[in-house]
């Protein structure tokens, strides 16, 4: 039996594109209203606490803070940011314990300090060791890569966790790297493609100030479970929906973004993940996210390499994968056409979803 598009009738024509159009809507509907239709409304400043914050920030001023680090930071790596020009600054949540993890990030998509012609540097961001062998391990990686930066949390401080890590994190940004125009917070076990967020950086047709940027999650409710650690009392955060915030596997921050979330740091208490809390702070700051779908999330995309060449992020990556996936993009080291960045896509988006039923499948079989 033998198929000839040509010989198809109307009736038939409409059923197979409206077929193929149910597809793409499938695979790229969430991605297209999310990207245009649920842009969140840019900041208002005429709010005084808003306006206090932003003016706050501009006037930051940390440099004195570099004469006394030694007890918020054990490896502060003061002279990390040793280019004046810095275009984009990346800094990778990591383990103390994991270097198999680190290592493999490090010969793989962090291996690269010049794109396009501007400098980037990628820097790993530590919490406190349990043990004192630990430390020295940790203190003779840093010697050897000159890559770490350890921070600790401080007796007196009221965040604990990812959280107090994060403001750490920008903390030392504005003391030690003030001059980075951009800075890109990820994960260890993310997959993260530096030359396609320097390239899109780079074609950005706006001053990059209030730039916070990412997967937007939005109308996310607060904890209301008070046997849950991470309750949020009415009281404490009475709105319905948590503000607007950029998913924590990755997202990135202009410079002036980072003064401002480290000024509204100090008036935010709530007990929250670190990502919601940088939203929070933002929202404290009048800074409204802007939503890509080509980052992931939280959510492991499976492997293709036009798609991986055209998307920012990819979660979910062990040491094995990010090599396997690197090796293979360093092989097919060429521009995909938008024909084959489309079916990359399409791929890609595809396996990713099958393998999100076959999860749930499994979970409701067990």
């Amino acid at each position: 039996m033998q198929f000839c598009l040509c010989k198809l009738r109307t009736h038939q024509w409409c059923f197979l594109f409206f077929n193929v159009l149910l597809f793409h809507c499938l695979l790229f509907g969430a991605d297209f209203i999310e990207e245009y239709l649920l842009q969140p409304t840019p900041g208002v400043y005429a709010d005084g606490t808003v306006v206090g914050v932003r003016e706050k920030a501009r006037k930051l001023d940390l440099s004195n803070a570099k004469e006394n680090v030694s007890q918020a930071y054990p490896i502060a790596n003061s002279d990390a940011c040793k280019t004046s020009d810095l275009f984009l600054l990346t800094l990778v949540f990591s383990s103390p314990d994991n270097i198999t993890q680190r290592d493999a990030v490090r010969r793989t998509w962090a291996n690269q300090t010049l794109i396009q012609g501007f400098p980037v540097q990628i820097l790993f961001i530590i919490g406190s060791t349990q043990t004192s062998a630990a430390q020295e391990a940790l203190v003779s990686e840093s010697e050897r890569y000159g890559d770490v930066v350890q921070g600790h949390a401080t007796a007196d401080s009221s965040l604990h966790g990812p959280t107090e890590k994060t403001v750490l994190a920008i903390r030392w940004v504005i003391t030690f790297c003030p001059l980075a125009r951009f800075v890109l917070l990820t994960k260890e076990s993310v997959f993260v493609n530096l030359p396609a967020i320097v390239g899109y950086l780079l074609g950005l047709h706006r001053h990059p100030e209030d730039f916070y940027l990412g997967r937007v999650i939005q109308r996310d409710s607060p904890d209301r479970d008070p046997n849950s650690p991470g309750y949020l009392p009415p009281s404490l955060y009475p709105s319905k929906y948590l503000p607007e915030y950029c998913e924590g596997a990755a997202y990135i921050l202009s410079q002036d973004v980072v003064r401002k979330v480290y000024v509204a740091s100090a008036e935010v208490r709530a007990p929250v993940p670190a990502d919601v809390f940088v939203g929070l702070c933002a929202k404290k700051a009048g800074v409204a996210p802007t939503h890509s779908a080509r980052f992931s999330g939280g959510k492991h995309i499976r492997y293709n390499a036009c798609c991986y060449h055209y998307m920012f992020s990819s979660a979910g990556m062990g040491s094995h994968e990010l090599d396997r996936v690197w090796t293979d993009l360093r092989q097919r080291d060429r521009k995909c056409s938008l024909l084959q960045t489309y079916y990359g896509l399409v791929a890609c988006k595809t396996l990713t979803y099958l393998d999100k039923l076959s999860f749930f499948n499994s979970q409701e079989g067990n």
